[in-house]
Parts: structure tokens; sequence; C-alpha cells
């Protein structure tokens, strides 16, 4: 049974990329280039792990810190295994290798594009930090944006991977903050 036409299909890929390439032209701007590399290298696992271990700190978070860097692990852990199955099952190429004008501009950790892992954590940790420190909201809301954009203008993704990214992490974070408050 097909679920998606071959003609629609393919208009969709055709999108994605005419998308990917207009965003991608922003790389060109050595600023824009600049700032998009350093956040999204601070959007790799390592600084997150550093701010789930500060969190419990008495001067940082206290015991609301805690229960903040657990559900982080607990989410972090669901989706690395989420976005590792599904990056591997679908295979999909990044944008770098597959479209004529895309570069890559920083080195990806890993071969496949579907679905981001930095904009899935990114949308993740956002929302839970979000829920324990509100003051926090915007912030945190921006930088999971700018990573998101990141990964499209540094040629590492297609935004249709960007935006699976930012649902599923939508989608595990507020399942954990549902069922652990």
């Amino acid at each position: 049974m097909r679920y998606w036409p071959d003609d629609r299909r393919a208009r969709w890929i055709e999108r994605d990329r005419r998308w990917a390439l207009s965003l991608h032209r922003a790389s060109t701007q050595p600023l824009v280039l600049q700032l998009l590399v350093a956040v999204s290298r601070l959007g790799d696992g390592g600084p997150w792990v550093v701010v789930m271990l500060l969190l419990p700190l008495p001067l940082l978070g206290g015991i609301n810190g805690s229960v903040a860097a657990l559900q982080m692990a607990a989410v972090g852990a669901v989706n690395l295994g989420l976005y590792l199955a599904l990056k591997h099952h679908i295979g999909r190429r990044r944008p770098f290798v597959d479209c004529p004008g895309i570069r890559c501009c920083t080195r990806p950790l890993d071969s496949f594009s579907f679905p981001s892992g930095h904009t899935l954590h990114a949308v993740a940790f956002a929302l839970i930090l979000s829920h324990h420190y509100p003051a926090l909201a915007v912030p945190l809301w921006i930088y999971a944006a700018l990573v998101a954009a990141s990964r499209v203008v540094l040629g590492l993704h297609y935004p249709s991977d960007v935006l699976a990214g930012a649902w599923a992490g939508l989608a595990t974070a507020t399942v954990l903050l549902v069922c652990w408050p």
C-alpha cells in the first residue's frame, strides 16, 4: 500500500532541497557562519552533559535542578535511542552530499541527516528547562531556534530533518513532563 504518491513525494523532496539551498546561502556571511558554527557546537552532547552536572549544585538549582537534570538525562537517553534508530533505518544522506551548491560548513557527527539530533535535543531540553525555570524560557527557545537554523545553514540537514527533530523533541519532553512533573 502506498502512503505517498511518487509525484507528490518528488515535489516535497525538491521543495525541501530548494529551502535548504536558500537557507544555506546565509553561510556566505562570515559573521553568520561563525555564530552558527559556535551555536551548532554548543548543541553537541558535551555542553548538555555539563548543564546536567551543574544544575544540582546548591547555588544553581538545588533540588529543583536535580529533578531537571534527571529529566534531561532521561529524555536525552530516550531521544538518543530514537534518533539513532531513525537515522540508521531511514539512511537519508546529508544535503552537502546530495545537493549541488550546498557545502559542509562544520564536521557532521555521523553520516545521515534525518532527523536532526541537535534540534531534537535542543527542543526537548528547552522545554524541560523552561518548565523548571520559566524566566529562562525566551533565551532557551531562541537558542533552540538557532540550533535548528544552524543545522540547515551549515549544510548538514534539510528543513524537514529539523522539523522532524523539533517535533520529536517536543513530543518526548511533553510526555516526560506529563508523566513526571
